[in-house]
């Protein structure tokens, strides 16, 4: 195995990893909201959160694509 196809291998692996970091996140956070019975409102800036820390993520990945593109 090359060490380009290695690298590649790896940040796949990650970005799976974090896709299913986040899921079990939003599951777990989801469980703790509905045993508790959090308002509406509670529930909106926490899923909120949850949802702007995921895209920072996605952001990161395009980020770096249109920066690899341009040798950055």
């Amino acid at each position: 195995m090359t060490p380009e196809m290695f690298q590649t291998l790896e940040s796949a692996a990650l970005n799976m990893a974090l896709v299913v970091l986040f899921a079990l996140m939003f599951f777990a956070v989801h469980d703790v909201l509905k045993k508790n019975d959090v308002p509406k409102a509670g529930r909106f800036v926490v899923y909120g959160v949850l949802g702007l820390g995921a895209l920072g993520f996605v952001m990161k990945g395009i980020i770096e694509i249109f920066w690899m593109a341009q040798g950055i």
